[in-house]
């Protein structure tokens, strides 16, 4: 009797030893005369479990881990292979707490499947959406993804219904989509683990989106740092091709998608989606102006649909099950699912699937365990390194794009990075002004110089040895001055890269002070009562 054997091939597993154990394994059976069939599947998203090695039993799928190549021999020992007792053993994959509470729409497959297996996808709903829209005009099908509420997973949160319909309404010879890869978000892995996972899924929301919007071309921008997804994206395009999910007749419906993966540039402005037009193109990276929007001059003067991997990786599902079924996760205006990923200073980092609505003290605690040091955690940056910090008093928000946007923070990616008291709030809002003059485009004057005075000025404020009266009146100075640089980032730069700087910056500054040697009301301590510069 063969018994199967679920190792990850995932990024996160690998790096932590996951192809070693996999070849032990295998060595181990094959010296104790043991028939296996080892599946190298992806990853939970559990990370401080990986490598998670799976066996399937009568009883289902059974977990251990974390497993090394030490504990091997200990588990054949112990009879892991029937799903028997070991010190590592967490019981059915499907009923640990931290899997069984999310709700797993795009991430439904993911640790399931042969990630780059076709008759796996199609065997688990792989398809039905692409078969289903084929029935559909392209109107119907512009008109579900309108219907379901989805809205765009990279970060501006635009409804993806709105652009698709305006690339539909544009005549035109040709007309591209473009899926944004370029994943450069402190804290964020969905998008990797979706084309690591699940590349079928993002190749079908393309192909999809194509048909719906009269497109004919795609492209992958993946940034370069990926390179097990850039090659999981290629063998499952081939597939797709072989197969007649790609190509000039798509299932003989006698419509053309072709689909290539592009490699990034290696600039994080290149996540910005004209910058990433331009470097599509072969030009450096630099902001376009809008408008034109891309929906209308994008790709080579071309309509040009632009949505996130996980915006696109989501469409299947709706196409499959109808925009009701993915309209009823959610709240508000923020409707369906967002893979959330954690990570910083947490004991239980991974990726978490839920419906909007959740808390962050839910997500920091339920899901994360706290922080890995054991300390009280200080402040959440949500969204990236351009997200704001949030304090305590301000994790009971519900996690839905308006809700934060009310208190001047962004959901963003869904990216979740935990600092535990030690963290300096002061030192972080510098290296948030630092990151945006390294990797500003230069094409606008707020941004480009906006951040390199904003440096300057935060040392200014963060300088408080020794000061004499004059010099904590002109520290205070500093506390109006970035506050007004921060203004003009916000209303005068180009793009997101500018404009969302201020983010951190001002949150850090507000909620705390004391890191900056501020006063509670963020006027200079110790100052007299008529000597405070107001916050």
């Amino acid at each position: 009797m063969t018994t199967t054997v679920y190792v990850p091939r995932d990024s996160a597993a690998l790096a932590a030893g996951a192809d070693r154990v996999a070849r032990r394994i295998v060595a181990e059976a094959a010296a104790r005369g043991v028939e296996i069939a080892l599946v190298r599947n992806s990853s939970r998203g559990m990370f401080w479990l990986e490598p998670l090695v799976e066996v399937a039993t009568p009883q289902g799928r059974i977990a251990y881990g974390p497993v090394t190549v030490a504990d091997v021999p200990g588990l054949f020992d112990s009879g892991f292979l029937s799903g028997a007792a070991h010190a590592l053993h967490l019981g059915p994959v499907e009923q640990i707490p931290y899997l069984k509470n999310q709700q797993r729409l795009t991430f439904a497959r993911m640790g399931i499947t042969d990630p780059v297996s076709l008759a796996d996808y199609e065997a688990h709903e792989g398809y039905a959406g692409l078969r289903q829209a084929l029935t559909l005009t392209p109107e119907a099908v512009v008109q579900q993804v309108l219907d379901s509420g989805l809205r765009g997973r990279g970060g501006a949160a635009f409804p993806a219904g709105i652009k698709w319909k305006t690339v539909l309404g544009v005549p035109a010879a040709q007309k591209y989509v473009v899926c944004n890869a370029d994943e450069g978000d402190s804290g964020t892995f969905s998008d990797r683990m979706t084309m690591e996972g699940d590349p079928f899924m993002l190749i079908e929301g393309m192909t999809i989106a194509g048909i719906a919007t009269g497109a004919t071309k795609g492209y992958v921008y993946v940034r370069s740092e990926y390179p097990h997804a850039i090659a999981a994206l290629n063998e499952a395009i081939g597939h797709a091709e072989r197969a007649g999910y790609l190509g000039a007749d798509v299932l003989g419906s006698g419509k053309a998608f072709w689909l290539e993966v592009r490699k990034g540039a290696g600039s994080y402005v290149c996540g910005e989606e004209t910058a990433l037009l331009e470097s599509l193109e072969g030009k450096r990276g630099i902001v376009r102006a809008k408008p034109p929007l891309p929906a209308i001059t994008g790709l080579f003067g071309k309509p040009t649909l632009i949505n996130n991997v996980i915006t696109l990786a989501s469409v299947p599902l709706i196409l499959a099950r109808g925009a009701a079924f993915y309209r009823d996760f959610g709240m508000g205006r923020s409707r369906g699912t967002l893979p959330m990923q954690l990570a910083g200073n947490i004991k239980h980092g991974g990726l978490v699937e839920l419906a909007f609505g959740v808390t962050l003290r839910e997500l920091l605690y339920t899901y994360g365990g706290g922080s890995a040091t054991g300390r009280p955690i200080k402040a959440v940056q949500v969204g990236g390194p351009l997200g704001a910090y949030l304090p305590e008093s301000q994790w009971d928000t519900p996690l839905d794009y308006e809700s934060f946007a009310a208190i001047g923070a962004t959901v963003g990616h869904g990216g979740i990075v935990a600092h535990d008291d030690t963290a300096d709030l002061s030192s972080l809002a510098r290296y948030a002004m630092e990151f945006c003059a390294l990797e500003s485009c230069g094409k606008c004057t707020p941004c480009r110089i906006g951040s390199t005075r904003g440096v300057e000025v935060i040392d200014k404020i963060r300088n408080v040895q020794n000061q004499t009266p004059a010099q904590e009146q002109k520290r205070g100075q500093q506390v109006v001055l970035l506050r007004d640089l921060c203004d003009t980032m916000v209303n005068g730069s180009l793009c997101a890269m500018g404009s969302m700087t201020p983010y951190p910056v001002l949150s850090a500054l507000n909620h705390f002070p004391q890191d900056f040697g501020l006063d509670a009301d963020g006027s200079v301590a110790g100052a007299k009562a008529s000597d405070r510069v107001a916050a």
